[in-house]
């Protein structure tokens, strides 16, 4: 078995990424622009925030972060987004999810502008993914995809089994997978709450993807040997014996699979830091889309 290393990879792209950032300004350009609207106080999200803001820093990107109160007429936000759409200061941005119930998540979507839409989640940049035009992919299954690359995971001729359908991640990286080039070329099936014995398909699977976000969901017993898991899940499970009050915990029951797997990602360290990297590589690509 072998630990599939997000944060280290992250690291290195991020390296990658700040040598781009000093040659745009060795040529007299201005650095990429990163900014985020969050709304609220949510406490993961505000977390998730401040570490895209770090981040930004420590690879010499400008960001702003536009802080929105919880109560925010719908109205409120969508004139601000127009402002960071008009704004040729700002290369991309993000509007951090989720929203307050009294806003509506996907008018919110629509109003961003495609070629400043470094989350890839508007329709525009979802549909060139999937016809495998260039655009903005979105940041996790991006991600995935840059790990699989980078640690030279065979999935031509695989068969990937994707656990979740959300827009964010499964529909998404499923797309991905069964695209032409590698990583892809494999058989993708996508199972979710609704399918029946889920197991029947994880144990002939080659490739697991799993982004359901049920705590310890994939044992041993649903899996073969030699099986390539990549856990996106990320939870907050109460342990009283935690400094914190909590551990975190993917969807992988990781120490039941894991001497049964050839790869695998850890959580926290797996996919989680490379979402933000992948985040950056977007807003460096948005330079390209403006011009």
């Amino acid at each position: 078995m072998k630990i599939i290393d997000g944060k280290a990879v992250s690291n290195l792209i991020k390296d990658e990424i700040k040598a781009e950032v000093e040659g745009i300004i060795s040529k007299g350009h201005k650095p990429p622009h990163l900014a985020a609207i969050l709304v609220g106080e949510d406490g993961a999200s505000l977390t998730y925030v401040g570490s895209k803001v770090r981040s930004c820093k420590q690879i010499g990107f400008n960001s702003t972060l536009v802080k929105l109160s919880e109560d925010i007429p719908e109205s409120e936000l969508l004139k601000k987004i127009q402002e960071l759409n008009d704004n040729d200061d700002i290369d991309g941005f993000i509007v951090q999810l989720p929203l307050p119930r009294h806003i509506n998540e996907e008018k919110v979507l629509l109003a961003i502008d495609p070629n400043k839409d470094v989350d890839g989640f508007h329709p525009t940049n979802f549909g060139k993914m999937a016809l495998n035009m260039k655009t903005f992919i979105p940041a996790t299954p991006y991600g995935i995809m840059e790990l699989l690359k980078r640690y030279e995971i065979d999935t031509v001729g695989k068969h990937t089994v994707v656990i979740g359908r959300s827009h964010i991640v499964g529909r998404p990286i499923s797309i991905l997978m069964n695209t032409k080039g590698s990583p892809g070329d494999s058989t993708v099936t996508v199972v979710h709450s609704r399918t029946i014995n889920i197991e029947e398909f994880t144990k002939n699977a080659d490739i697991i993807i799993s982004a359901l976000g049920i705590p310890d969901f994939l044992n041993a017993n649903m899996i073969k040997e030699g099986v390539v898991i990549i856990d996106v899940g990320i939870s907050r499970v109460k342990d009283d014996n935690h400094p914190k009050g909590y551990v975190i915990k993917g969807d992988v029951d990781f120490e039941s699979v894991k001497s049964k797997a050839s790869y695998i990602t850890p959580v926290p360290g797996g996919v989680g830091p490379m979402t933000i990297a992948m985040l950056l590589k977007n807003t460096l690509q948005s330079r390209e889309f403006k011009s």
